[in-house]
Order: C-alpha cells, then sequence, then structure tokens
C-alpha cells in the first residue's frame, strides 16, 4: 500500500514539474512551403474571402473607420391641415384631428358613432354581457357591478328595449351604446387632408443640427413653399407635408378599410449621415408601416370615445361619440459617422488578424485529410531542447507534391 501510494506521489511530481516547465516553454512558428495546389487554393480561397468581408462590409459597407453616434437628440411637431364638408356641416381641424396640433402623435377622426341623449338612469343591460339574460328577478343580483358590462345591477329583470327577451336591469347613462348608436358616413375628403410634420435632429458629438424643412433665403420664400409643395421621395424630399391618402397608400392600407376600422400608422424617420462630406447631403428617409395587430379583428383598428354634455329640460345629459381615425406615430431614428484614426486602427489589426485563420484552417486540412500527413506532421512540429552540435540550415524545407517518380514529396523527406 506503500509503495503504490509513493508511487503515485512520484508519479504526480513529475506530472507537475513537467507542466510549469513546459508552461514556460516558448513556441515559434515554423516557416515551411508545400507545393499542393489543391492545398495552394484552399489557402487563397480563404484569404479572398476574408479580404473581401473586411473591404467590402466591414469597411465600405459599416464603415468601421468611422466614429459613430446612434442617440441623438429630436423633436416632432404635427400640424393636420384641410377642411372638409360632411353633410351639412364644415368641418375643420378642430373637429376631426386630436390634438389639432401637437407633439409626436396626431389622430385625424374617419368616422364616428353617436349614442344621443344619455341620462342618468336605468335601462336593460346589453344581452351579450355575460349572465345579463335572465326570466326571473331572482338571476339578477342587486348592486352587482359587471366590469364587462355597462353599470350596476338593480335587482330587476326587464323587457330588452323593443324585444321580447329579458335582461337584468343596471343603472347607468341610458340608453346603452350597442343599442342606440347611430354611424354617420365615413369622412371620405380626409384623403386629401395634409399632415405637416417638422423634426430637428441634432448630434451633440459632431455638433451637427439638421432639420427635414429646406432652408430658403427668407422666411416668407420658407412659408410659400411650404404652402404649395407635397412630399415626394425624389422630386421634394425635403418637404413636410404628406397627404393621408399617399401615407396610407405607402404603409399598403386600403383608406376605406381604415375609414371603418381606423388604424395606427407608425411614420419612421431615418437620418443616416455620413459627416466625412457635406452635412447639406444628411436628409431624412420616410418609412410608413401599419403597427397595430390586424390578425385579431376584435382589438384591431383604432378608436375612442369621448362625450359632448348639455342641460336638457334641466336634466344633465351628454352625446357620446365613438370616433374611428388614423393615429400617425412619429418614430426617429438616428446614426451619424465621421473619420477617426482609432477605430480604424482597430479595424485595421482586427482585418489583418483575422487573415491568419486561413494559415488554421489549411493546417487543418494538411493534417488531417492531405497523403502523406503523418510526414507533413514530423516536418511541421520540431522539439528543440538544448543547442544543436552540427549547424543546421537556416533554408526552407520544401515539400513537393511532383518531386520524384517514386513518392509525393520533394527530395530530402525520408519515405
Amino acid at each position: 500500500m506503500c509503495k503504490v501510494f509513493h508511487k503515485f506521489i512520484m508519479g504526480l511530481r513529475d506530472f507537475i514539474k513537467e507542466y510549469f516547465l513546459g508552461f514556460l516553454d516558448y513556441e515559434t512558428p515554423k516557416v515551411m512551403v508545400v507545393k499542393n495546389r489543391t492545398l495552394g487554393v484552399i489557402y487563397r480561397s480563404v484569404q479572398f474571402l476574408v479580404i473581401t468581408y473586411f473591404i467590402w462590409y466591414v469597411f465600405i459597407s459599416q464603415k468601421a473607420y468611422q466614429e459613430s453616434e446612434t442617440r441623438p437628440e429630436s423633436s416632432v411637431y404635427m400640424l393636420m391641415k384641410g377642411t372638409a364638408v360632411h353633410g351639412d356641416d364644415i368641418l375643420d381641424t378642430v373637429e376631426y384631428a386630436q390634438p389639432s396640433e401637437g407633439g409626436d402623435v396626431i389622430c385625424t377622426i374617419l368616422s364616428r358613432e353617436f349614442t344621443y341623449d344619455q341620462k342618468q338612469g336605468t335601462c336593460a343591460e346589453h344581452f351579450k354581457v355575460i349572465n345579463a339574460n335572465c326570466t326571473t328577478d331572482s338571476d339578477c343580483v342587486q348592486g352587482e357591478v359587471d366590469f364587462d358590462g355597462h353599470g350596476r345591477r338593480t335587482g330587476r329583470c326587464v323587457q330588452y328595449y323593443n324585444h321580447t327577451f329579458k335582461t337584468c336591469e343596471i343603472q347607468t347613462w341610458c340608453p346603452i351604446e350597442e343599442y342606440a348608436a347611430v354611424r354617420e358616413p365615413p369622412l371620405v375628403e380626409a384623403i386629401n387632408f395634409t399632415v405637416f410634420i417638422r423634426n430637428s435632429i441634432h448630434f451633440p458629438k459632431f455638433k451637427v443640427l439638421r432639420g427635414n424643412i429646406k432652408d430658403a433665403s427668407s422666411k416668407r420664400d420658407m412659408q410659400k413653399y411650404i404652402n404649395k409643395c407635397h412630399y415626394h421621395e425624389d422630386k421634394e424630399p425635403y418637404c413636410p407635408n404628406f397627404r393621408l391618402g399617399y401615407i396610407a397608400a405607402q404603409a399598403r392600407e386600403n383608406f376605406s378599410e381604415l375609414c371603418r376600422t381606423g388604424g395606427v400608422i407608425g411614420v419612421f424617420i431615418n437620418w443616416n449621415c455620413n459627416l466625412d462630406i457635406d452635412p447639406s447631403n444628411c436628409k431624412p428617409t420616410y418609412v410608413f408601416r401599419r403597427l397595430d395587430v390586424r390578425k385579431d379583428q376584435a382589438s384591431s383598428g383604432y378608436y375612442y370615445r369621448f362625450a359632448k354634455y348639455y342641460s336638457k329640460d334641466g336634466v344633465e345629459s351628454r352625446t357620446l361619440i365613438k370616433a374611428f381615425g388614423i393615429r400617425l406615430d412619429v418614430i426617429v431614428h438616428g446614426h451619424a459617422g465621421k473619420f477617426s484614426p482609432i477605430p480604424t486602427i482597430i479595424s485595421t489589426v482586427t482585418a489583418m488578424t483575422s487573415v491568419g485563420i486561413c494559415t488554421i484552417i489549411c493546417d487543418w486540412i494538411m493534417l488531417t485529410f492531405i497523403d502523406k500527413n503523418e510526414i507533413y506532421s514530423e516536418r511541421k512540429f520540431d522539439e528543440v531542447i538544448k543547442e544543436p552540435t552540427v549547424p543546421i540550415s537556416t533554408e526552407l524545407s520544401y515539400i513537393n507534391s511532383y518531386g520524384s517518380d517514386l513518392s509525393d514529396l520533394s527530395d530530402g523527406v525520408p519515405l
């Protein structure tokens, strides 16, 4: 038992000694030219791919030689403009725009449902509310409030308006919306309404401030230009006026369907600025996309409710309005870049270092798949323990795939 333990201790000591001594060894690459056409083609192909990746993608596409800023300061101001004739009424921005002017969100009302002359009182609950249908008063619990319903139950079972079936009576604004709502025709003229979007963006790192409106020599010329222009990607890229019909078309939406259900459309303003050239070439691009989910028909679209209160015969009354419309959300993204020596040096060193992967791949192929790989391995790895007594030639070792008639190796490589 003692001999086994002693042998184990000695073996462990030798292992630790060899490990620590080997840790202090120095390794240096050995240059060996392998004249194998297949391996050479693989080596140059991998080199070409790596160099192409860094030149085209890293330096040209991603501009890795630039210092960048991706969190600019931005402000947005929107204003809806247009007048519509709706029946006998003339509608202006106060009637159909909420808010009429403001920040990065604005809504245009396209159609409305009215529930007229609602008063506080008691009436029948809507039959689609859970547990609202009844036959006797015992089916209705007095004082119960159903949060999916319209009010507080009185404990009575009453006839559902002009129908033959009954539902529980509730205390609320009567009549309820689902029974008495009247929908007006859509505001089709809204397709020509104009949305004014003013956006300013500031890159504090580079001290660059840009706006999405074309510069003019005077304020009068600026106002004249804004009053008559409409945005076009190629012809008028600096015009801040967008037709609602154009926005819906760019978002691939049917305007008539939006009038019926409403919807949320995102206006994405993208600033991608290369500050190595004149900052005046930094102009915004616009992308329009539907944001609300349309797969779920129950929750798709966009609408909101508001009421107009008044007194009728001394009783407080209201008209409940359910408005369907287009809500525009402006979202600004900015990226600016300018040449800097530090990222240029880092990217260049990374590119030069990555070329070394070509040698690693080809060494693995040479030592694993090519014939005579054992001979390659012997010539590839040498261990120098002490200074040799016989001088060693400094010439490079050559391995030739067509050196003699009997071997794949050149003269001097033992078979």
